[in-house]
């Protein structure tokens, strides 16, 4: 693990009056995501009709994730110029579809630079939307690759995660979700690299203090959860984990000190616990969630468990891009680890 020196942006985080001029002119460009009370099958199960848990499901946004309002932001930024010359992206497949989509509304060019291991759904998408597609070995060499055709050909690089103008675009998912559950105690967001998780809880926090914002990680692409420990940017040597498009390789500057000043706690699940709750998202409120989508109710249902309980709380669902294969094998994987632990002895303390 090395530390990955960056400079942080002069902007310190989205203002709230920021996030709302953002808001206004994604407005009709965007989709205004529904929530849904979640009150069936394991939620009733486990907590017995005590407290409320909210899901905001962003995975209904077109281009199927919320990556499409920070990357839209971003590419309304940009001169004629800028817009003549072209724009590239790295991404293991959500953002790259969302920069696609982006670039064919703005009538420029994009390419995308994703790892081999993408889901072919997704570089299929992005192909389809016009992206030149371009694959690297692993997301390392993909974001080195990235960075070169930004420098030789002089395009603008849209980042994934990091960033003021991705920021206040994933910061209109917290200002919508604040007026449709008021009065939340928690909200829980999945975390890549923090460009999600440092939008919302700019948001949430500035409308709401007193409401508590927890990122979650897998384990297997922990950045930010490292960061936090250190107190600086850390960089992964491995990602690892059923959840690609949480797999960014290192944190950067400014999600991370957005991070630091409005989230309360980072918790990291496992790959068996992310499953297991694409199932429950599945048999429950018929979601096809990807695995990133489901991370907030692993954790829901592991590390934050006794802290949520009782609790008036939103998860953020925050994408459905997965091929039918892959969404059917790792249900399967779901369900033997819900029986797994089910079977497993229980110990008194």
């Amino acid at each position: 693990m090395h530390t990955h020196t960056l400079t942080a942006s002069s902007h310190a985080y989205p203002s709230l009056a920021q996030i709302r001029d953002t808001a206004d002119r994604l407005a009709g460009k965007i989709l205004h995501t529904p929530v849904w009370r979640w009150q069936t099958g394991i939620i009733e199960e486990e907590f017995k009709g005590v407290g409320e848990i909210w899901l905001k499901l962003e995975l209904f946004q077109k281009t199927g994730t919320f990556k499409l309002r920070g990357a839209l932001n971003c590419i309304e930024a940009l001169d004629e110029a800028a817009r003549r010359r072209g724009v590239v992206a790295v991404s293991a497949g959500n953002h790259a579809i969302a920069v696609a989509y982006t670039a064919r509304l703005a009538g420029c060019s994009a390419k995308v630079v994703m790892p081999q291991h993408a889901s072919q759904a997704r570089i299929a998408a992005c192909r389809d939307l016009g992206a030149q597609v371009l694959l690297m070995p692993d997301v390392h060499q993909a974001f080195a690759h990235g960075r070169e055709i930004e420098r030789d050909e002089a395009r603008s690089m849209l980042h994934p995660y990091d960033g003021p103008l991705t920021a206040q675009g994933t910061a209109t998912v917290g200002l919508e979700l604040m007026a449709q559950v008021p009065g939340l105690d928690a909200v829980v967001v999945p975390v890549g690299g923090g460009g999600l998780c440092a939008g919302i809880a700019a948001a949430v926090k500035q409308i709401n203090p007193a409401c508590a914002v927890y990122g979650v990680e897998p384990f297997g692409a922990d950045a930010l959860y490292r960061s936090f420990q250190s107190g600086a940017p850390e960089t992964l040597e491995r990602v690892d984990t059923v959840a690609d498009s949480l797999g960014a390789p290192y944190a950067m500057a400014y999600s991370f000190g957005v991070c630091r000043r409005f989230v309360d706690e980072m918790v990291r699940v496992t790959d068996d616990e992310i499953c297991r709750a694409m199932l429950y998202l599945f048999r429950d409120a018929k979601l096809v969630a990807e695995p990133a989508a489901a991370v907030a109710t692993a954790a829901l249902f592991g590390p934050l468990r006794d802290k949520l309980a009782g609790k008036r709380v939103a998860l953020l669902v925050c994408g459905s891009n997965i091929d039918a294969a892959r969404f059917a094998e790792l249900l399967c994987r779901g369900a033997s680890a819900r029986d797994d632990e089910k079977s497993a002895p229980q110990v008194e303390v």
